[in-house]
């Protein structure tokens, strides 16, 4: 599974935006310009984000962004799956994918689908919450 930008700028957008929260609304040239992403690029993401009720925006003065719920609620996996499409690391394993021919007799299905739910329990085990507290504590072990 490779992350795309897309992934991982709708990531920074919602840290950004729960480390922001006390102040409101924060307008798209704000997160764009405190992120280094491209305000342009940044409408798309956030378009996505406020279709799928993460964000809300408001236009004119006094207009911006801020998430729908708290920080704790939002979790990695979400976002992820809501921008990449997808945490799975075979195309087999995507939901409403065509069923393989090989599926029957595939020797290594179960090692794919074993890590697919290791990624994804893993990712939904971490809250925007998580990475705006401690940004650099996760250790991980292989």
């Amino acid at each position: 599974m490779l992350v795309s930008t897309k992934g991982r700028y709708a990531l920074r957008v919602m840290i950004d935006l729960a480390q922001h929260q006390a102040a409101g609304r924060t307008p798209l040239k704000e997160i764009a310009a405190r992120q280094g992403i491209s305000e342009k690029y940044l409408e798309n993401i956030l378009a996505i984000l406020v279709r799928n009720g993460m964000l809300s925006g408001m236009r004119g003065k006094g207009g911006g962004y801020c998430l729908t719920r708290p920080a704790d609620q939002y979790t990695v996996g979400e976002i992820l799956r809501l921008t990449e499409g997808s945490l799975a690391p075979v195309s087999c394993l995507v939901e409403g994918a065509a069923a393989c021919d090989h599926e029957a007799t595939c020797t290594t299905l179960g090692m794919w689908t074993k890590l697919h739910t290791m990624i994804s329990e893993y990712l939904d085990s971490v809250t925007v919450a998580d990475l705006v507290a401690e940004p650099q504590s996760f250790d991980y072990v292989i």
